[in-house]
């Protein structure tokens, strides 16, 4: 599973670690991302999604199927 949200297009963050003697690495600062199934009645069908945090409570706010309208208005396919 990427690590993109499909709503908000969260995706990771990248930079640095720097230790205690300042010594750079890589590293990256991954979206907590969930895969989550609703039930959409106007499809009449499930949809499985992959949401970051943030897109779950919009989901939760505005309702699945203003989400769905939004994705599929953006041309992803759902």
């Amino acid at each position: 599973m990427s690590a993109t949200c499909q709503l908000t297009g969260r995706r990771p963050g990248f930079g640095k670690s720097v230790s205690h003697s300042h010594v750079r690495t890589s590293r990256r600062w991954n979206p907590n991302i969930q895969r989550r199934t609703y039930f959409v009645p106007s499809l009449g069908r499930r949809v499985t999604l992959n949401l970051s945090a943030k897109a779950i409570k919009t989901v939760d706010r505005d309702g699945i199927e203003s989400v769905v309208a939004r994705l599929r208005a953006r041309g992803e396919k759902i």
